[in-house]
C-alpha cells in the first residue's frame, strides 16, 4: 500500500466530525426533549424580564395608595388590591426585580467564597485543610436559614445586608462540594502531567482542576439560587429582610396575614409567584444536573446525529 492510499484509508475510517452536534445543538435539544426544563426556561426568561423591565410594564404605581382597599380581582386590577389600596399586580411584578436579584447575587457571592476555599483545602490538604474544614463543618451544622436570620440581627436590615448575610450562609455548600471534587481530580495523570512540566499549584488548581469541577458546582449553584428566593421571602416574612417600603414577594405576603381570612387573594397569589418561581428553577437545575452527566450527554448527542 502506498502512503497516499495509507493516507486515503484513514481518512475513510475517520469519523465526520463536521456532522456532529455543538455543546450548545446538544443542551438546546436535551431542554426541548425534557418539557419540565423548557416550561422551568421559560418561566425563568418570563421572570428575568419582568424583572429588567419592572417599571415600564407595571400597570400602576406598585406604591400607589388611589384605589379601593382590599378590593377583590378585577378586569381593572386583575389580582386585586391590598389593605392600602395599592395594586397587588403591579407590586408582585416590581417584587420579581427583588428575589430574582437576591437569588442570583447570593449564589454568586456565595459560590466564588466557598470554591476558593473549598479549591485551597482539597488541593493544598494538612493544616489548611484541618482549619477550613473545621470551619466548614461548624457552619454545616446549622441550617442555613437560622444562620442568614442571625446574620441579619448581627448587621441590620436592608437589601445589601440580606444579601451579605445569605451569600455567607451558603458557603459551606460550595466549599464542601468543590473541596470533594478536587480530591478526586488532584489524582488525575493530567495534573500529575502540568506537575511535572513545572506548572505552579495556582495555575493547576484554576487552569486544570477548577474546569473539570465545575459541572457538581453548577448544579449546586442552581439548587441554591431556589433557597435564595425563600430565605428572601423568609426573611422579608419575618421582617427582617429590606425596607418595609420596597415590594418584595415576602413582604407582600407578610403584610397578607392578617387580612387572609377576609382577602385569600392577598397571601395566594404571592405565595403562587414563590412557588412557581423555585419550581422552574428546580426544573432547570435537575435538567442540568442530567445534561452535565457524560452518558447522558453523549445519548443526547447521538440522537441529535441520528
Amino acid at each position: 500500500m502506498t502512503p497516499q492510499d495509507a493516507v486515503a484509508t484513514a481518512e475513510s475510517l475517520a469519523p465526520d466530525t463536521a456532522s456532529l452536534p455543538t455543546r450548545g445543538e446538544v443542551w438546546w435539544t436535551f431542554i426541548l426533549r425534557d418539557k419540565k426544563a423548557l416550561v422551568g426556561l421559560i418561566v425563568i426568561a418570563v421572570m428575568g424580564f419582568a424583572a429588567i423591565f419592572a417599571p415600564l410594564i407595571v400597570p400602576y404605581d406598585p406604591n400607589a395608595q388611589d384605589y379601593a382597599m382590599i378590593g377583590a380581582p378585577t378586569w381593572a386590577h386583575l389580582l386585586g388590591t391590598d389593605d392600602l389600596g395599592r395594586d397587588l399586580l403591579s407590586r408582585l411584578i416590581m417584587g420579581t426585580r427583588i428575589s430574582l436579584f437576591v437569588g442570583f447575587s447570593t449564589v454568586f457571592l456565595g459560590a466564588v467564597s466557598g470554591v476558593i476555599l473549598g479549591v485551597a483545602a482539597g488541593y493544598s490538604g494538612g493544616w489548611l485543610d484541618n482549619i477550613i474544614m473545621r470551619y466548614i463543618d461548624l457552619q454545616w451544622a446549622f441550617p442555613n436559614f437560622i444562620i442568614a436570620v442571625y446574620l441579619v440581627a448581627v448587621f441590620g436590615t436592608g437589601l445589601t445586608n440580606v444579601i451579605v448575610a445569605i451569600s455567607l450562609a451558603f458557603i459551606d455548600d460550595f466549599a464542601r462540594t468543590a473541596r470533594g471534587m478536587v480530591l478526586i481530580i488532584r489524582e488525575e495523570q493530567y495534573v500529575a502531567a502540568a506537575r511535572t512540566i513545572g506548572a505552579s499549584d495556582q495555575r493547576i488548581m484554576w487552569r486544570h482542576i477548577l474546569p473539570n469541577a465545575a459541572a457538581p458546582i453548577i448544579v449546586q449553584a442552581t439548587i441554591n439560587i431556589s433557597y435564595a428566593i425563600l430565605a428572601e421571602a423568609g426573611l422579608s416574612f419575618l421582617g427582617l429582610g429590606v425596607q418595609a417600603t420596597t415590594p418584595t414577594w415576602g413582604l407582600i405576603l407578610a403584610d397578607a396575614r392578617s387580612f387572609i381570612s377576609v382577602a385569600w387573594w392577598l397571601g395566594v397569589f404571592p405565595g403562587l409567584f414563590i412557588m412557581v418561581a423555585v419550581l422552574s428553577v428546580n426544573f432547570l437545575g435537575d435538567a442540568l444536573r442530567d445534561l452535565l452527566d457524560v452518558r447522558e450527554f453523549r445519548e443526547v448527542a447521538g440522537e441529535d446525529t441520528r
